[in-house]
């Protein structure tokens, strides 16, 4: 079993992107994609939506998710996400095997 989660950061002004952006060049994107059971870790910008953007975080079971939200990048994360005064809105996809 894998998992999707598709999560949309939105804020005002680019704050989303500089997000994202502040998130690669801090090297916390590199350190979650290094983690046991990540497949994938990938910031998207909608086209009809210039204030949004859309994280693609893929996880090979509910046990590696678990041990990345109990990691310290998510304190990281949150911290950034509130910086940029950021909304966040998820979608959660299951593929069983």
């Amino acid at each position: 079993m894998s998992l999707t989660i598709n999560i949309y950061y939105t804020g005002k002004d680019g704050s989303a992107r500089k997000f994202a952006e502040e998130m690669v060049s801090a090297g916390v994107v590199e350190r979650v994609r290094g983690e046991k059971g990540n497949l994938k870790y990938e910031y998207f910008f909608p086209m009809n939506d210039p204030e949004t953007v859309l994280l693609i975080d893929r996880w090979e079971s509910e046990e590696a998710l678990d041990e990345h939200h109990k990691s310290p990048m998510m304190k990281e994360i949150a911290d950034l996400r509130d910086k940029y005064k950021l909304h966040m809105r998820v979608e959660r996809f299951v593929e069983k095997k």
